[in-house]
């Protein structure tokens, strides 16, 4: 998604209907001008978020509303002859940097304005500029009306206001975007007359019944609008507004204070699914306890980040350790994807018999994972057998096991049908093979991609309704506004529009939203529970479950009694920001890593920090020499110096502008660690002190030089809001670091293939031929143990059954730990290829010193399954398989054969 844009629907203000506004329209017209005034040519109309104008306070609702395009026209016909002054208000609200958006303004042959950046002419964002000029109009017999043309030159051209004066100085038209109207057919915007009584307000009835009961009471444009992301509410019916846009990733996002838990990736690092279903519980608790406060004050609307339909989690396969967005999965392995997955939305979902708590989204359906710069382009021909073995298992899970209330669509195309009118996934896979029940939700601008970058039509119009007759319910954009019109040209139906906006408006009937609060459980959560002490510990918990021990000599846990002096280098030390990834909330008390040390290592211990370097440079830019040896000369004075670097948000992420060595659109071009980083590690071990890294990353970083010269590594992730208390407490040793790997560390980029190939060979732990620098699943302990009396309840199945295995597992070691136990299958003779090993059962267990604890996993034998391309089908191979069990995939001490008959 694209977050930094955030334009709804415009509801027009012709008496008491609500419509959407149409995209790429034929044209508007001011519904609140004397004089007609219409807009014509290739345009968005949106209206945006919630903004203070930082020079002109109080007018935010003038210029709310922009119309925005590379070229469109405002003309206001029947001007007599003569002079005019025309005055365009305009302010910039979603760029961040001068030169993202120039354009010109044009009347006729003379230029109004050259390369106008609103940006810079207004010196910011968010800030007020006026464009007077005196115009000559001719008269409309000569050329026209008067007309103003608006051209892109770099990004849209806008308008949000406009006024025009006659040579007395009265003023003919003074209007704001705000007041068009859609130019489209009268009768979309006629409701229907339905004499039956309503039905929709009353909880007794079946949730199906209501919702075609409130469909049916639409006009057609009020359908097109209830199906954007952006609904508006409808005054008539008593329907709230709402906004089905929110985000919880790792705690409820982008609405202030909350809970804030380990980024996603450090979640799964967890390997722990019963902790996560209790995440997302409390994550639903919150999103409950805002909504809850929002909509009370609110006369029951709900807003964009306010609402309980959540577009988490992210399932994609982070097949790839370049891609930005990897931080917000839960790596590189479908099965470990679909057992995390299912455990955080039935988690956030709840299990209440009539109400969901709140709605998870399984995203972005399908085959998607970078690069960030051609997402909106590429088209994934994926050879098959990886589509239905690496792309697709997880998805399935999701719905069949999860019951998840949303899919998002992706980017991209599959197979030279976009992702979100591909008849192929929507409705083929999704609905008839898995009996999705849900709705289906375009990632945010995708439908536009159809037919603007995908090229698969040539108007808004046709993508609207090839997406929503493939199964696309509703649009993140404002795209669906065509469908009037595309009902009007006969692209779509408006019986079958009625199917998708049920399928969207079950959601809300589905999360109790139309039944009085007394009714619903859930509608009772105080804003009190929001950002708790016990939600705090729970994250707390799941911070120091995340971290990974790659490496230590000895060095780790640090002995409080024979230290006196500490040297904390890193940028990412001291930093907040670091502690909470993309896609986050406001954590209330944050405690960064430096924070963290010091409350850990007490008073008797001297702690002093420097940053060192940068975690990366500008391209074109070097590193600053006095800020190495001001961080040398703090690690010579010290008996230790621990080094916390990696990456952040700001280097990784979402397709954003990074202009640093090594980074490029949200994703790394390089995996290696930044060599200003590897030179600062350089001059640390020059001291001669021993060196600790602490990597904070939401991806895997290649660091050799670091694994071979330096004593103790510990992977942190991005590790929650108070995550640098957990860290700390990992390496004085007051807790045990137990995580395990997600994804494989690679050895260097060049052990990757192609980014743009979605093929899985030589990829992840399933396939990589190489040596990876740590791999999939591994993770060290302060203790060891040992394995020992792995069984099979039954060593001769069919593809039906279900396995028991069990066996043993020691604490020989001197201090209490977790061991992750990972169950790993392999084909003996298969007739095809097939992965050297395929992760199929896993366990978290506590283990005190000394301990034996019994270890039991059921493994339904469908696990061994892959994907015949003759028959086209999932098959369980008759003949030798092995099962393997261990610590991590490069560590499989206990070994059991099985044969399918």
């Amino acid at each position: 998604m694209r977050p930094f844009i955030s334009f709804t629907i415009l509801s027009t203000i012709l008496t008491v209907l609500c419509c959407s506004l149409p995209a790429f329209a034929d044209d508007e017209v001011c519904g609140a001008c004397d004089k007609k005034v219409l807009v014509t040519g290739q345009y968005d109309h949106g209206t945006s978020d919630t903004f203070l104008i930082a020079n002109a306070p109080g007018n935010e609702a003038a210029f709310r509303d922009e119309i925005h395009g590379q070229n469109f026209s405002l003309a206001v016909p029947d001007l007599v002859a003569g002079k005019y002054t025309i005055e365009i208000g305009l302010v910039e609200l979603q760029r961040d940097h001068a030169g993202q958006r120039v354009f010109d303004i044009l009347c006729g042959d003379q230029l109004i304005a050259t390369n106008l950046d609103i940006f810079a002419a207004a010196g910011g964002k968010d800030k007020v500029i006026r464009i007077r000029a005196e115009i000559n109009h001719p008269g409309d017999a000569a050329h026209g009306p008067l007309s103003i043309q608006f051209i892109g030159r770099r990004g849209d051209a806008k308008l949000n206001t406009f006024e025009i004066w006659n040579a007395a100085g009265a003023s003919l038209v003074s209007m704001k975007v705000a007041d068009l109207i859609s130019g489209d057919d009268a009768a979309a915007l006629v409701p229907p007359v339905v004499a039956d009584p309503v039905l929709w307000k009353d909880a007794t009835q079946p949730t199906e019944v209501r919702v075609k009961d409130l469909v049916s009471r639409m006009s057609l444009a009020e359908k097109a609008a209830q199906m954007h992301n952006t609904a508006p509410a409808i005054p008539r019916l008593g329907l709230p507004g709402y906004n089905y846009w929110n985000e919880c990733l790792h705690g409820v996002a982008r609405s202030g204070v909350a809970t804030v838990f380990p980024q996603a990736i450090g979640m799964s690092a967890m390997w722990d699914t019963p902790l996560l279903h209790d995440i997302a519980h409390t994550i639903a608790i919150e999103a409950r306890a805002k909504h809850n406060e929002y909509a009370r004050t609110h006369n029951g609307d709900s807003a964009k980040y306010y609402g309980l339909t959540f577009w988490t989690p992210n399932m994609n396969i982070f097949r790839d350790p370049r891609w930005g967005r990897g931080q917000e999965t839960y790596g590189e392995d479908p099965f470990l994807t679909a057992r995390t997955a299912v455990a955080f939305i039935t988690g956030l979902q709840g299990n209440d018999p009539k109400y969901i708590e709140a709605m998870a989204c399984a995203k972005h359906f399908a085959v998607h994972s970078g690069p960030e710069s051609s997402r909106h382009t590429y088209d994934a021909e994926v050879p098959e057998r990886d589509f239905y073995e690496t792309y697709l298992p997880h998805f399935e899970a999701a719905v069949r096991e999860g019951k998840v209330g949303t899919v998002m669509g992706a980017y991209n195309s599959v197979y030279g049908e976009p992702a979100t009118s591909s008849t192929l996934l929507l409705s083929d896979l999704l609905r008839k093979q898995w009996g999705f029940q849900g709705h289906v939700v375009s990632d945010c601008g995708a439908i536009y991609d159809i037919f603007a970058n995908h090229k698969k039509v040539a108007t808004a119009e046709e993508a609207a309704a090839r997406a929503v007759k493939a199964g696309c319910d509703l649009c993140c954009g404002n795209e669906y506004a065509a469908l009037p019109r595309a009902v009007r040209k006969g692209f779509i139906t408006e019986a079958e529009m009625d199917v998708s906006l049920c399928r969207v408006l079950a959601a809300r009937f589905r999360l109790g939203l139309f039944d009085p609060p007394e009714q619903v459980a859930f509608a009772q959560i105080p804003f009190s529970e929001n950002d708790t002490a016990a939600h705090h510990a729970l994250a707390m918990r799941a911070s120091r479950e995340s971290l990974v021990l790659l490496k230590n000599d000895g060095v780790l846990p640090l002995n409080r009694a024979r230290i006196k002096r500490i040297a904390v280098i890193g940028e990412n030390a001291g930093s907040a920001e670091m502690l909470v990834g993309n896609y986050s909330g406001t954590p209330s008390h944050p405690v960064t890593i430096l924070d963290g040390i010091k409350s850990v290592a007490g008073s008797n211990v001297e702690v002093t920090y420097e940053p060192g370097c940068p975690l990366a440079v500008h391209k074109g830019e070097s590193a600053k020499p006095e800020m190495l040896a001001a961080a040398a000369k703090a690690a010579a004075a010290a008996d230790v110096i621990i080094y916390v670097g990696g990456l952040n948000s700001k280097l990784e992420g979402e397709e954003m502008p990074v202009n640093y060595v090594g980074f490029g659109g949200g994703d790394r071009t390089a995996i290696e660690l930044p060599e200003v980083q590897v030179d600062l590690l350089k001059a640390l071990r020059a001291t001669g002190k021993p060196v600790v890294f602490v990597n904070c990353s939401g991806s895997a970083v290649a660091m050799v030089w670091a694994v071979e010269n330096l004593p103790a590594i510990l992977q942190a992730w991005y590790p929650g809001g108070e995550g640098g208390q957990a860290v700390a407490e990992a390496l004085f040793g007051d807790i045990n670091p137990a995580g395990r790997l997600p994804v494989t560390f690679y050895r260097s980029t060049a052990d990757l293939p192609d980014f743009s190939d979605y093929s899985m060979s030589n990829r992840t732990h399933r396939y990589f031929s190489g040596k990876p620098l740590f791999a999939f699943g591994y993770g060290l302990s302060y203790t060891k143990f040992a394995y020992s009396n792995a069984k099979l309840d039954q060593t001769k199945v069919s593809a039906k059954d279900s396995l028991t295995l069990t066996l043993k597992v020691k604490n020989t070691g001197q201090r209490d730990g977790d061991e992750v136990v990972q169950v790993y299958f392999r084909h003996v003779n298969s007739k095809v290829p097939q992965p050297k090993l395929a992760l199929c059962g896993f366990t978290r267990v506590h283990i005190s010193p000394g301990e034996t604890v019994s270890v039991s996993l059921n493994i339904p034998v469908e696990r061994l399954r892959y994907w015949d391309t003759t028959t086209k089908s999932y098959v369980v191979e008759p003949g030798a398989y092995e099962l393997l069990i261990g610590s991590a995939s490069d560590n499989l001490p206990e070994k059991l054969s099985l044969a399918v008959h």
